[in-house]
C-alpha cells in the first residue's frame, strides 16, 4: 500500500543522518521501502565543466518522511533499484527546475523517469514567478531560508563533508514538502491540465538530447549569406558529433566563433588555417584534415540546399502598435490570473501573432486562447480596447465591430498592396 502523498515531511537534513549510500545492498533495502511511496522528490549534484554530458556525483530522494543521499561513484554500487524506481509510474517523481537532471537520468538509466513533476512550471501557474528559483519559492511558500553556501562545491570529490551532505538533502526535504501544497493549490484553481502541455515536453527525450543536424541554432550569428550559413551548419554539425564521441564541452572541441569564422573565411588549404584566430594548433592542428574534408563535402552539394540568409529569417516586422499593446495585453491577462506571462506566450509568439491571427503558437491553442489568444485577436482588430481607470487596465468593448478587412486590422493587407503597386 502506497504512503499518502501528505505524510508528515522531515523538518530539516539536520534531524537524519548525513552518511551516504555506497553499497549494493544498502541501496536495495532502501528502494524496497521508497517503493511504498505516492511521490519522491528528486534533486541530483552533478558536475559538466569539463565534460559534454554532466557527471553524476550525488542522487538525493525523499518520499517526506525520509531522506537519503547516493553516491553514483561508489565503486560498485549497482544503481539499478534506485532507475526502477525512476521507471515506476505508481510513484511521482517531483523535481525543481528539473531539466539537467533529466537529462542526466536520459543519459544514465536510458529513459526518462516518469511520471514527473516540475514545482518550477507548477510555481508558473500559480503566479509565482517566471523561472522561479528553488530557494525563492521555498522562501514564499514554506517560509524557510535554505542555506546556499555549497552552490559552487566540487561535487566529485570524496569524502563530502557533513555540510555537504546536508545542504544537498535539504533540497529534497523542502521539495518533498512543497509538492503537496503546490499541488492542492493548483487543484483548487482548476488548473491542473494547464500543466499537461508543459509536461509533455518534459517527457519527450528529444527535449534533453541536440541532433548534431541542427547544433547550428545554439549559435549566436547575424548577417550570414546562405553559402557561409550552410558551411557552419554542417561544421557545427560535426564539431556536435566530435564533442558527443569524445565527452568534451563542444567549445574544448573548438570555440563558438572559431567555427563562426572557418565559415566565413572557408579555408581551402592547410596553410590558410594559420590566418583563422584561435584555430587550435594553426595550420599543424590535428583538426584541420577533418574540418577541410567537411568544407570539401559541402562545396559538393547542390544550390539547393543552401538555406535562406540568417539575416532575412526574421526580416519581416509587425507594427509597432500592435507588438505594444499585446505586450500590454499579455501583462494585464497574466496578472489578472496570478500566472507567468511565459507560460501564456514568449516575445517570438507575441511577434508571430501580431502578424497572422493563424499563427501555429501555442496562445491560439487550448486553455491559453481563453486566457488570451481569443481576446488579443479582438484587440488587433479594434473589438475591444484597452483603458486605465482608477490606476488599472480594463478591457473596453467597442460598438463599432468593424470587419477584419477594415480600419484596424489590416496593416498586413496594406503592407501586401504597397508590394503589388
Amino acid at each position: 500500500m502506497k504512503r499518502h502523498a501528505d505524510s508528515v515531511p522531515l523538518e530539516s537534513a539536520s534531524s537524519v543522518p548525513t552518511a551516504i549510500i555506497t553499497d549494493s545492498n544498502t541501496l536495495r533495502l532502501t528502494a524496497e521501502r521508497l517503493q511504498q511511496a505516492a511521490f519522491l522528490a528528486v534533486d541530483t549534484e552533478f558536475m559538466r565543466e569539463r565534460t559534454y554530458y554532466p557527471q553524476l556525483c550525488l542522487i538525493q530522494v525523499s518520499d517526506g518522511t525520509e531522506a537519503v543521499a547516493i553516491d553514483p561513484l561508489a565503486k560498485g554500487l549497482d544503481l539499478a533499484p534506485l532507475w526502477a524506481l525512476m521507471r515506476d509510474q505508481t510513484i511521482v517523481k517531483v523535481f525543481h527546475a528539473g531539466q539537467q537532471d533529466m537529462e542526466i537520468f536520459l543519459h544514465q538509466m536510458g529513459q526518462l523517469p516518469s511520471p514527473i513533476y516540475d514545482t518550477q512550471l507548477a510555481a508558473m501557474v500559480c503566479g509565482l514567478g517566471d523561472q522561479v528559483g528553488y530557494d525563492k519559492l521555498v522562501k514564499a511558500m514554506l517560509g524557510h531560508d535554505i542555506d546556499k553556501t555549497s552552490r559552487f562545491t566540487d561535487w566529485s570529490k570524496r569524502p563530502l563533508s557533513n555540510r555537504q551532505i546536508t545542504y544537498a538533502l535539504d533540497d529534497v526535504i523542502y521539495l518533498a514538502k512543497l509538492y503537496p501544497k503546490i499541488r492542492q493549490r493548483i487543484a483548487d484553481e482548476g488548473r491542473t491540465h494547464w500543466l499537461d502541455e508543459e509536461y509533455a515536453k518534459s517527457n519527450d527525450p528529444a527535449t534533453y538530447v541536440t541532433q548534431p543536424e541542427e547544433a547550428w541554432q545554439r549559435l549566436k550569428i547575424r548577417n550570414m549569406r546562405p553559402a557561409a550559413l550552410l558551411r557552419l551548419m554542417h561544421l557545427a554539425a560535426w564539431r556536435e558529433t566530435e564533442a558527443q564521441k569524445r565527452d568534451l564541452p563542444r567549445n574544448r572541441v573548438l570555440r563558438d566563433e572559431t567555427l563562426i569564422d572557418l565559415a566565413g573565411s572557408n579555408p581551402s588549404s592547410i596553410a590558410d588555417f594559420g590566418a583563422i584566430r584561435n584555430f587550435p594548433g594553426g595550420k599543424d592542428g590535428k583538426l584541420v584534415a577533418p574540418i577541410l574534408a567537411v568544407l570539401h563535402d559541402v562545396l559538393a552539394l547542390p544550390d539547393s540546399a543552401l538555406p535562406a540568409p540568417a539575416s532575412h529569417q526574421h526580416s519581416k516586422k509587425p507594427p509597432v502598435a500592435v507588438m505594444e499593446l499585446l505586450r500590454v495585453l499579455l501583462k494585464h491577462v497574466t496578472d489578472e490570473h496570478n500566472i507567468a506571462p511565459r507560460l501564456i506566450a514568449s516575445a517570438d509568439d507575441l511577434e508571430l501573432l501580431a502578424k497572422d491571427d493563424d499563427a501555429p503558437i501555442r496562445a491560439l491553442a487550448g486553455w491559453r486562447r481563453d486566457v488570451f489568444g481569443d481576446v488579443a485577436i479582438k484587440l488587433k482588430h479594434g473589438q475591444i480596447a484597452l483603458a486605465v481607470k482608477k490606476g488599472r487596465i480594463q478591457l473596453i468593448p467597442q460598438t463599432d465591430h468593424s470587419s477584419p478587412d477594415h480600419n484596424s486590422q489590416d496593416h498586413n493587407s496594406q503592407d501586401h498592396k504597397g508590394q503589388d503597386r
